[in-house]
């Protein structure tokens, strides 16, 4: 299994290109970890020149995407803005979150917007020195393919980051100097074209259907063709969303794992539902561990509690006329009376909602109170069920209403029969009546609505929400962030450019 860390992260923006120290930390069976003191670094005219420092360059292409740091706040783009979550914590703690969460004073000096940024850059210089550089190393050609492959899968990722959070931005393709970084912005539509899609059809062809031992974790074929038919569900060209996202049904590579829950756990890491995943590890030396675990975490396990479910999302969930709530809603959040881990029962206090979430934290028997912001579960970045889904969305909006329902019903016969599989579920062994019923609607309009809000029930706390309220358009935008008073759909579409790089690009318009 691949794990990456970088020793000389700085925080990086376009206009500054450095040359990094790579360090290569991989694991085979979760456990092993190479700890290697680094001598020196390397200027550019010394690296890349081995198959060897091919690998420690691409592994390090990968950092950014971590959680392993505190500027990876891909979570309040994805979930604090929108109606899924508050910002959660202490009422004064985390300013800059409070502004995005009820979007008052969203100032291009606010911080998640200067990491992000840097961030996603970082990744794209980091890639776009493996492209330009390492088809010059004499190297077996399987493995400089595979590590192509990863480069341009991976540039394609951190644009789609870009371009979902800030909209219009410069395209970098090559390395640069810092008198050619004067760049203006690309439209939306050149980013994803230019960039997202030309990338994932290199990688598609270029990288392998699994990745096998110690590079387990790495992207795959199936991961390239899952962030193409996205970027196609995005840019709504849905005849080729269908197409790409029926590929990979078709490939049987990937399955819904029989419990929902297992997506979520440790001990179920890269399974067969996982098509792209950030991986973490505990107690390792340079620092591998997951910092979400602390972030969104209760007081009383040493958490700061941020990142808290709404009762709009609460509520969301469906329950039978019974009272049998859809069983993703305890998989996916703590509330009052319900199991939390460990065998304790949640208590309200911990939240200033009265919930939090569950999918990015790990039980205190797992990783104690003393280590708590080191944990080692996975972000999934990308699973299964959201391909099923982004076909049942792409095959209704071309028309095709009655075969969608297939790719939908498989989601919600997956949730229902948990209870078929989880003996702590109460009732476990028989489907409660009437819990999660197939849907057989094909009118056009009434399925799109149900196939949203099964998104929204499915990937909750995944890090999705905002970026598929704005994807669907200023009514269904306005309509979900009702309560958010001062979001406007024609200003908060994108976030600022940070101002750090508004002073250094004099070439940004936008």
């Amino acid at each position: 299994m691949i794990y990456w860390i970088d020793l000389k992260l700085s925080h990086m923006k376009i206009s500054n290109i450095v040359i990094i120290t790579f360090l290569t930390v991989s694991s085979i069976g979760c456990s092993d970890f190479l700890n290697e003191e680094v001598k020196a670094g390397y200027p550019d005219n010394a690296f890349y020149k081995t198959a060897a420092q091919a690998e420690l360059a691409i592994t390090a292409a990968y950092q950014p995407l971590s959680f392993s740091n505190d500027q990876n706040r891909l979570w309040v783009f994805g979930d604090v803005a929108s109606d899924d979550a508050d910002k959660g914590g202490n009422p004064g703690d985390q300013a800059d979150i409070a502004n995005i969460d009820d979007f008052t004073q969203i100032y291009p000096i606010n911080g998640n917007l200067e990491n992000a940024w840097g961030m996603d850059y970082e990744g794209i210089t980091r890639c776009n020195q493996v492209l330009k550089l390492v088809p010059g190393i004499t190297m077996d050609k399987v493995v400089r393919d595979r590590i192509l492959g990863e480069a341009h899968f991976l540039r394609a990722f951190y644009y789609f980051q870009l371009v979902n959070i800030f909209g219009p931005v410069p395209l970098i393709l090559e390395p640069k100097n810092a008198e050619e970084l004067q760049i203006a912005q690309s439209s939306v539509d050149e980013i994803y074209t230019k960039a997202i899609e030309t990338d994932c059809k290199l990688a598609i062809d270029l990288l392998p259907a699994v990745q096998i031992g110690a590079n387990v974790g790495r992207a795959t074929k199936g991961a390239a063709m899952a962030l193409l038919a996205k970027a196609y569900l995005y840019e709504k060209k849905w005849a080729l969303a269908s197409e790409t996202s029926g590929q990979i049904i078709a490939s049987a590579t990937y399955e819904l794992l029989p419990l929902f829950n297992d997506n979520f756990s440790e001990k179920s890491k890269n399974n067969i539902e996982s098509i792209f995943a950030v991986q973490h590890l505990t107690n390792q030396v340079p620092f591998l561990g997951n910092r979400l675990n602390q972030w969104f975490a209760p007081r009383t396990e040493s958490g700061y509690y941020f990142d808290v479910p709404t009762l709009g999302f609460v509520n969301a969930f469906e329950k039978t006329t019974a009272g049998t709530v859809d069983p993703r809603l305890d998989y996916s959040v703590g509330r009052v009376g319900q199991p939390w881990f460990d065998g304790e029962v949640f208590d309200v206090e911990w939240s200033p909602t009265g919930f939090l979430q569950k999918k990015n934290l790990q039980s205190v028997s797992e990783i104690p109170k003393s280590i708590k912001g080191n944990g080692n579960l996975n972000y999934n970045a990308i699973r299964y069920a959201d391909v099923l889904l982004w076909q049942a969305e792409a095959l209704n909006e071309i028309g095709q209403s009655a075969e969608a329902l297939k790719f939908l019903n498989q989601i919600r016969k997956r949730a229902r029969e948990s209870y078929l599989i989880d003996k702590n579920l109460t009732g476990y062994g028989k489907v409660p009546v009437g819990l999660l019923p197939d849907i057989t609607i094909t009118n056009q309009f009434e399925l799109r609505k149900i196939i949203h809000h099964e998104r929204r029930v499915e990937l909750g706390f995944e890090f999705h929400r905002f970026f598929d309220l704005m994807r669907w358009g200023k009514e269904e935008a306005l309509d979900a962030l009702k309560d958010k008073k001062a979001f406007s759909y024609e200003i908060n579409r994108y976030f600022p450019i940070p101002q750090s790089e508004r002073d250094t690009n004099k070439n940004l318009t936008l």
